[in-house]
């Protein structure tokens, strides 16, 4: 087994959100799905738009109806999107849930008295009935995609997310499953960028990031690593 590398110490671990902390792929998809229904089409099996749950709207319209940005359809079919999945949060009706371990890495960081926090690019009124419903609600802080002017990969949002839990940059981690996540990571200085495997990451082996972290319990020796003393 390859030794694991040895970070160092962080006042802070910042985290994505969808893919990286909570598996919200069942929801993101049946919310697409449903616009598909809409059309007259027929849903897409699970496993096809899967991996495209990190990128957000943008990227389950381009998946599901093959167009892009530009399509005179794209803002319609964003917003029906959008009213689908903002109806099974206010609804109560989310099916997303932690990914397996997540809770015992938490556990762990506040135990070694690391401060965390949630970076996504899902808006803000979205982001924080959610992360209430999932068990999130004692994160130090939630910068959302429209808390500052430029979302990931842009380092704004990250520099937000130290600035709110009292740290530097270079003291915190940040642990995304997006490549987007990696490019945010390292223009704001961040001391060490880690891929989410377990999350809906496509071949991450080949981004810019500092470890690939195939599950939350490798990331929790990860941690323990960094936390030991010399």
């Amino acid at each position: 087994m390859t030794d694991l590398p040895k970070f160092k110490k962080p006042q802070a671990i910042l985290f994505d959100l969808d893919g990286t902390l909570a598996d919200s792929a069942p929801d993101l998809t049946a919310a697409i799905n449903n616009v598909r229904v809409e059309f007259n089409l027929e849903k897409m099996p699970y496993e096809d738009l899967r991996p495209y749950a990190s990128a957000g709207a943008p990227g389950l319209v381009r998946a599901a109806f093959q167009i892009e940005r530009d399509h005179l359809l794209f803002p319609y079919l964003r917003e029906r999107f959008l009213s689908h999945y903002r109806s099974s949060i206010a609804n109560g009706a989310s099916a997303t849930t932690l990914f397996t371990g997540i809770p015992e890495l938490l556990v762990q960081l506040e135990q070694a008295n690391i401060r965390w926090g949630i970076v996504t690019n899902k808006v803000e009124s979205l982001a924080k009935p959610l992360i209430g419903q999932i068990g999130l609600g004692n994160a130090g802080c939630l910068v959302a995609g429209d808390t500052t002017p430029h979302p990931k990969p842009y380092p704004d949002p990250l520099l937000e997310g130290a600035k709110r839990l009292a740290v530097l940059p270079e003291d915190c981690w940040y642990i995304g499953d997006d490549l987007r996540d990696m490019q945010a990571g390292h223009a704001a200085g961040i001391c060490a960028a880690i891929a989410a495997k377990w999350g809906y990451c496509i071949d991450p082996e080949n981004w810019p990031s500092d470890f690939v972290a195939q599950t939350p319990k490798q990331l929790q020796t990860l941690v323990k690593t960094a936390t030991a003393e010399d």
